[in-house]
């Protein structure tokens, strides 16, 4: 058994070995314009995959779960429109025990699991991905410094940033600018 887990192992690493380099290969002819400019350029890159993949990639039982919880939803706010309240808030509690709840847990433990594969695990690989590519090490080698940018601080000292900083930054700023210019368009 110990020896089919090395063998997958050995795999796994071969194989990403073989994603970083192709990352590498990519994302070099990009190192001209900086670290910063790199990585927002790969935050950039990562939050429209994202937002492609959320509204491509859906699975038959989270979509059925979505129409069964809208339909005993909309029985339920029925039942609450009844002119008897106390007949209508029975109804609702029966309605809420014997199905709503269970279908509500399954669709948000499904749309929670949609979201991570989506959303969390591609963010995640980037931030990996950026955090080897621009380590301090790589990026005295590539670019003269150790860090993607420096500001200046109250005395004088400058407070250096490194990749993992500026990709979080960036990656808040991005989600930002896009909710920003979601709403103008929508005006």
């Amino acid at each position: 058994m110990n020896e089919f887990l090395d063998i997958v192992w050995f795999k796994i690493m071969a194989i990403t070995q073989g994603v970083v380099r192709a990352m590498d290969m990519l994302v070099s002819p990009f190192n001209a314009l900086g670290p910063a400019a790199v990585i927002l350029l790969l935050v950039l890159v990562t939050v429209c995959f994202t937002k492609l993949f959320k509204r491509l990639y859906t699975t038959k039982r989270y979509e059925s779960l979505k129409k069964e919880f809208n339909h005993w939803t909309e029985i339920r706010k029925q039942a609450m429109r009844l002119e008897d309240r106390e007949k209508g808030k029975g109804l609702a509690r029966n309605i809420d025990q014997a199905r709503l709840n269970k279908v509500y847990y399954d669709y948000f433990f499904e749309g929670f699991m949609k979201n991570i594969l989506t959303t969390v695990l591609p963010v995640l690989l980037m931030a990996a991905y950026v955090n080897e590519a621009y380590n301090p090490d790589k990026l005295s080698k590539l670019f003269g410094r150790s860090y993607v940018f420096s500001v200046p601080g109250f005395g004088g000292d400058a407070t250096p940033f490194g990749a993992m900083v500026w990709f979080v930054l960036a990656l808040l700023l991005v989600h930002l600018l896009w909710a920003i210019t979601k709403r103008l368009l929508r005006i």
